[in-house]
């Protein structure tokens, strides 16, 4: 059985994903941040700074939620950032954001499926995921979906999270994740579901070497796997 949101609702993966995150965007944002510590936003500095390198000039953010990813891409010095998401809610915070940052000449979000993309191929020198992939319905799909826009020599930088594997954080975060944060998540989101539904995404979804033989399954070559923070997170990086 697929794991979403509202497991005892009818609707697909990708329909429930759209409402949970409509329902939770105006509180997101503090959630993430407080959530994390505050790690969240080194993990988005580390993850842009391996695309120094290729220059990128323009860049898709696939899953862009409140945009913070994209907004992060901008230290990159682009032409272009595109932010798209399946979640109206996400894309209205992220907007203010942005015109609140007077980023709108570089960076414009827009609704978009990652699943089909509204891009040609070969559209894009690099592509982010911030914590969006294991939200995918089809996460082979969007994989691809995300291979077909990208530039030959371009890459995806993926973040996601992970399972930590070593005594004792790996108990240490089981605890936090399982008990406190969909207690503290629920009081502050006022959704019974959304940060129930997220420690059990993150067990169904195929992290490590698992999700780099995916990546090599749809084509991308070169493909690494950095673990963060004792294996709370992960960036994955693929090259077309």
């Amino acid at each position: 059985m697929a794991v979403v949101p509202y497991q005892q609702e009818s609707g697909s993966k990708k329909e429930q994903v759209a409402r949970m995150f409509n329902n939770i965007s105006g509180r997101y944002d503090f959630l993430n941040h407080f959530l994390s510590l505050g790690i969240d936003r080194g993990w988005r500095r580390k993850a842009i700074n391996i695309l120094s390198p290729l220059k990128p000039q323009f860049i898709l953010d696939v899953a862009t939620g409140t945009g913070d990813f994209a907004v992060q891409a901008t230290s990159l010095k682009p032409q272009k950032v595109v932010g798209v998401d399946i979640s109206e809610g996400m894309l209205d915070v992220g907007k203010k954001k942005i015109d609140a940052k007077g980023l709108n000449n570089v960076v414009s979000l827009q609704y978009g499926d990652s699943e089909s993309l509204p891009f040609g191929d070969n559209s894009f020198d690099a592509i982010t995921v911030g914590f969006g992939v294991r939200n995918f319905e089809d996460l082979r799909q969007g994989l691809s979906e995300m291979y077909r826009v990208l530039k030959p020599g371009g890459k995806a930088v993926i973040l996601e999270f992970s399972r930590p594997k070593s005594f004792p954080f790996k108990q240490v975060y089981n605890f936090y994740f399982s008990f406190i944060l969909p207690r503290i998540g629920k009081m502050v989101s006022k959704d019974d579901s959304a940060y129930t539904y997220l420690p059990k995404s993150v067990e169904a979804f195929p992290d490590g070497e698992d999700f780099l033989r995916i990546l090599q399954d749809v084509g991308f070559k070169q493909n690494q796997c950095r673990s963060l923070t004792f294996g709370v997170s992960s960036i994955y990086i693929g090259t077309k």
